[in-house]
């Protein structure tokens, strides 16, 4: 059980919360002011190229939380960016591979050295 006020002030279910909230409540003013509209405008979906790029991005974001327990969040994060990087920005593979290297490892740094958050080890990185 998370609890949105602790003794010592807000707890870890308070910025949730309180996020969740107010998307909530914008997204319920959005419905409504798109019901009103008499003319409803172009479709919201992506056509051509676009559906591809968005489908390609949902495919490997599930893929990356599919495998997360094989790869761990780092290797896993490393992957999932090198895929991204290099088919949605058409990047050379040495700068594909650097951002997705450093990101990995800034998010190491920063989640697992400094802030000490366990994360999803996985099978490869624990031999």
């Amino acid at each position: 059980y998370y609890s949105c006020w602790g003794s010592g002030g807000p707890g870890s279910a308070f910025l949730p919360f309180w996020l969740g909230l107010v998307m909530s409540c914008l997204a319920l003013g959005m419905l409504v002011r798109s019901l009103k509209d008499p003319n409803p405008g172009a479709s919201w979906l992506p056509r051509g190229e676009g559906l591809r790029d968005m489908l390609v991005v949902l495919g490997v974001t599930i893929a990356f939380v599919a495998f997360l327990n094989v790869t761990g969040m780092v290797i896993g994060t490393a992957i999932y960016l090198l895929i991204l990087v290099r088919y949605l920005g058409r990047h050379p593979w040495w700068m594909t591979v650097a951002i997705a290297l450093a990101a990995a490892t800034f998010n190491w740094l920063v989640f697992v050295r400094w802030l000490r958050v366990p994360m999803p080890e996985g099978i490869i990185w624990t031999f």
